[in-house]
């Protein structure tokens, strides 16, 4: 499983749906789960975006899917970004080191 960011921003729409039905929130956290995906974490935010959450998927594809459906709707505009483990990140580094990939920065 991957971990992904999504940085959703409410529409106008969205807003309205949220401030007359609060409980809507919840409801889609499930809706998540038919994708395969499930929310490890989630927060309102104060800035440009509405929420972040953090996201377990099997892959790019079912957290795309995910977003494409979750955006069709026109109540949010949603950000996605992959997420790497900087212990898997690191380690990436070190075989690109390994394997000279990565030129030495004087």
């Amino acid at each position: 499983m991957s971990i992904y960011v999504l940085l959703t921003k409410l529409t106008g729409a969205g807003r309205h749906t949220l401030h007359a039905r609060p409980e809507r929130l919840l409801e889609v956290n499930q809706e998540v789960e038919r994708f395969g995906c499930r929310i490890l974490a989630q927060y309102a935010v104060l800035g440009a975006f509405d929420f972040v959450s953090i996201v377990e998927a099997p892959d790019n594809g079912a957290i795309t899917q995910l977003s494409a459906h979750l955006g069709g709707r026109g109540t949010v505009s949603i950000t996605t970004l992959s997420a790497i483990p900087i212990e898997r990140y690191l380690a990436r580094l070190d075989e690109l080191a390994a394997a000279k990939v990565l030129k030495s920065v004087p």
